[in-house]
């Protein structure tokens, strides 16, 4: 479609928006009416919400529409999943300059509904408005089916640690694009469009689970706040986690230590879980390390000592990867 967002008019944009999408048989009401209404089978609903900015969170050289509307639903699906629930619907409000081409908030919903359709869910509704930059914001439903909430404060002295799902591609990728760069394509991508493991947290919380979250602001400060949600000591083994040769030469090549990408690069939205020492874990997920009682405060350490290096994710601090 041709021309901008304000040529094409508010209710215009949302008629070109919503008619992209589909739906799932969890879906009462869609876009259209004043609210929608999604099932709730168990009686429950899991909700989480983000915001995404463009110039903190993306950039339109370095991204499409579509990369950042997978990356926006990929981010707040994975806290559902997180949970122990199923996705099942998302609600996106949208602020867009008049001037933006209609093809940009075309494209990102054509993502954002990409992305839900891997996850099961579907784009329910939402809200566009008028603004100087463009911000991206979501809400994501999701479903217990029936199990209880696996929280960040389960975790209990004797657990081990385990993970799913990409650690440190993100960061990795956000480093060759900063330099300037678009390949190794596939750690590029993975910081476009994360792929989080839907699958797993439901699949971990019938496991036995005992906490969960999922690595979006790096695993030493995700594994922080399980720490001290259930004031516990983690230990980390890192000769447990396996570090790809391309990652290794990507360090190389701008002098980082990639443990460093592994540890503290946040955005991938793997799903790290603790579990009591007896499950049997499925292949695809990754011990790398135990649950111990706190020494004195609730902390994360590294083969048995503090992380000194600074990384991860603070909104209010400066970036790191």
């Amino acid at each position: 479609m041709k021309g901008t967002v304000g040529e094409l008019g508010e209710f215009g944009l949302i008629r070109e928006l919503t008619s992209r999408l589909t739906t799932t048989p969890a879906v009462r009401v869609g876009p259209g009416d004043d609210a929608a209404v999604v099932a709730a089978p168990d009686r429950r609903v899991v909700a989480s919400t983000d915001i995404l900015v463009e110039g903190r969170h993306f950039r339109r050289d370095w991204s499409t529409a579509y990369d950042v509307g997978r990356k926006a639903a990929a981010q707040n699906l994975a806290d559902i999943a997180a949970m122990g629930a199923v996705p099942t619907a998302l609600l996106l409000g949208l602020v867009v300059p008049a001037e933006l081409p209609v093809t940009w908030p075309s494209e990102l919903m054509d993502g954002l509904r990409d992305e839900c359709q891997v996850a099961g869910a579907a784009v329910v509704g939402g809200d566009v408005v008028r603004g100087d930059s463009i911000m991206v914001s979501i809400t994501a439903l999701g479903d217990l089916r029936n199990q209880e909430p696996v929280t960040r404060a389960g975790a209990q002295p004797g657990d081990l640690v385990a993970v799913t799902g990409w650690l440190g591609w993100s960061a990795a990728g956000y480093a060759v694009l900063s330099r300037g760069f678009r390949s190794p394509r596939a750690f590029v991508e993975a910081h476009r469009r994360p792929e989080p493991p839907y699958h797993a947290g439901p699949a971990a919380a019938g496991l036995g689970a005992t906490a969960m979250c999922d690595v979006s602001d790096g695993l030493i400060a995700d594994l922080g706040h399980i720490a001290e949600a259930s004031k516990v000591r983690i230990d980390i083994r890192s000769g447990a986690i396996d570090i790809p040769t391309q990652m290794n030469d990507i360090g190389q090549a701008v002098g980082v230590d990639p443990m460093q990408w592994v540890l503290t690069g946040g955005e991938d939205h793997a799903i790290v879980a603790t579990f009591p020492s007896d499950v049997k874990l499925p292949a695809r997920w990754k011990v790398i390390g135990e649950v111990l009682n706190p020494s004195a405060l609730p902390q994360v350490t590294v083969d048995g000592a503090p992380w000194t290096s600074k990384g991860g994710w603070d909104h209010f601090g400066d970036i790191e990867t």
